[in-house]
C-alpha cells in the first residue's frame, strides 16, 4: 500500500514537473543561449569554477558532449578557462559577468509568467507550499540515490547519499511556515 502511494505520488510529481518545465520552455525568449549552455552557466554560477569533466558528471553526460557547448560559451565571453591551480594539466571554467547577465536575461520572462500565474491561480498558503515543494525538488534533483527496482512488485532498495531531512527546521512542513501570515519568507 505504502509503495503504491509512493509510486503514484512520484508519477504525479513527474507529470506536474514535466508539464511545468515544458510550459516554461515556451516562455523563453526567442534569442539567446541553448538550454545546455544555460545549464552549464547555472552550474558554474551555483557551484563555482568547475572542470569540464565535473560539468559533464553533474549533467550525467560524456565530456565530449560538452566540447561544442564550452567552445561556444568561451567564444561568446560567457565563461573563461584557466589552468587548475591544483593540477596544471586540467582547466577550470568560471562564469563571467556577461554569463551571469545571460542567465538573468533568459529567466526574466519565464519568472514573470510564473509569478503572474501563481498570483492569479494560487492562494497565499498554496504559494508558500509551492516554495517548500521547490526546495524539496531541488534536494531531490541533487540527490545521488541508487535504486534497484523489482519489475513485478515495484519494491525498491535505496542507498541514500543525500543528507537526511532534519527533524525540524527550515524546509520541514512542521516548522510553522505554512499557514502563518507572519512568516519571514515571502509567498
Amino acid at each position: 500500500m505504502e509503495n503504491d502511494e509512493l509510486f503514484t505520488g512520484a508519477g504525479d510529481l513527474r507529470r506536474g514537473v514535466t508539464r511545468l518545465a515544458r510550459r516554461l520552455r515556451l516562455e523563453r525568449p526567442g534569442e539567446g543561449e541553448s538550454l545546455l549552455q544555460l545549464t552549464v552557466l547555472a552550474l558554474l554560477r551555483s557551484r563555482g569554477p568547475m572542470t569540464p569533466g565535473e560539468l559533464a558528471a553533474a549533467e550525467r553526460i560524456q565530456p565530449q558532449s560538452l566540447t561544442r557547448t564550452l567552445t561556444a560559451l568561451e567564444a561568446a565571453g560567457l565563461v573563461v578557462r584557466r589552468p587548475d591551480p591544483r593540477d596544471g594539466r586540467r582547466s577550470l571554467l568560471t562564469i563571467t559577468e556577461d554569463g551571469l547577465q545571460a542567465i538573468r536575461h533568459d529567466v526574466r520572462q519565464r519568472d514573470a509568467w510564473l509569478a503572474a500565474a501563481m498570483a492569479a491561480l494560487l492562494s497565499p498558503v498554496e504559494r508558500k507550499l509551492l516554495r517548500l515543494a521547490a526546495e524539496l525538488m531541488e534536494r531531490l534533483a541533487e540527490a545521488d540515490i541508487t535504486a534497484l527496482h523489482h519489475p513485478l512488485d515495484r519494491t525498491t532498495t535505496v542507498r541514500r547519499t543525500a543528507p537526511a531531512l532534519p527533524a525540524t527546521g527550515a524546509g520541514r512542513p512542521d516548522d510553522g511556515r505554512l499557514g502563518q501570515e507572519g512568516s519571514s519568507r515571502q509567498p
